[in-house]
């Protein structure tokens, strides 16, 4: 077959393009895959999941449910992810994280989010409790009832409230249905720790208008400027515990 010669250097620039596209091609090939994205493996990328209930690095706001995390003494963090993986605590996504997770493996969790010494978000420092819950609560919380044999959670928490080392944990600085709903949880014999169980012992004594006159009040506590807890009890706690131990 002749072509015509106005048809020749179409054809052969035709050609060499084809030929050059089916070399790329075999070269693209050829070329090995770009390797994966890298994740590194460490602590704060394997809690990272903890972020999505609990907030950045565990440092949740006073609103909503969720508790902060973040500044938490470490006895007090591992008995609460051993009690969830064990079951003296229930919360079907807690319970599902840490149900395989060894002893060893939790107290670096536990490690993790106690040494994180973040800034705590501003409180609200106004409530729709009435004056009387207001003052029940503080009455409670600072003085306990000594007529139903109830100690002041400033006995155990410490005076500003913010906890005690190794296992107490802040009262301050939580959301107040956080409060009112694991206050509700000790009398309704839902949480467990191990004995002794001083907290199972007070919310025996403790009815529903207890319950929301405490949390009511610590909701609205501004933190202290030591947001940090105590590094021991500064006197003998009124009750036998086993946050002291953990």
């Amino acid at each position: 077959m002749n072509i015509p010669r106005f048809l020749h250097q179409p054809l052969r620039r035709t050609a060499l393009l084809l030929a050059a596209c089916g070399l790329s091609a075999v070269a693209q090939a050829a070329a090995p895959s770009p390797a994966p994205g890298h994740v590194p493996d460490t602590i704060e990328q394997r809690v990272a999941a903890c972020i999505a209930c609990h907030g950045r690095e565990g440092a949740s706001s006073d609103q909503g449910f969720f508790p902060r995390l973040a500044g938490k003494p470490e006895g007090y963090l591992f008995n609460q992810l051993r009690s969830f993986r064990d079951g003296r605590r229930f919360n079907a996504d807690m319970a599902h994280m840490v149900r395989h997770l060894s002893d060893d493996y939790l107290r670096e969790i536990a490690h993790y989010f106690a040494t994180l010494d973040l800034p705590y978000p501003a409180v609200a420092t106004t409530s729709d409790a009435s004056a009387d819950t207001l003052a029940r609560g503080k009455a409670l919380v600072m003085h306990g009832d000594a007529a139903r044999d109830i100690p002041a959670c400033v006995q155990c928490h410490g005076e500003a409230l913010t906890g005690v080392q190794p296992g107490i944990p802040s009262l301050v600085g939580l959301p107040r249905l956080y409060l009112s709903s694991q206050l509700g949880t000790w009398v309704t014999g839902e949480r467990h720790a191990l004995a002794p169980d001083c907290m199972a012992e007070v919310g025996r004594k403790l009815t529903t208008a207890d319950i929301n006159a405490v949390a009511s009040w610590l909701a609205v506590q501004p933190m202290p400027a030591d947001p940090h807890p105590l590094a021991a009890p500064r006197a003998p706690l009124p009750l036998r515990c086993s946050a002291m131990n953990p």
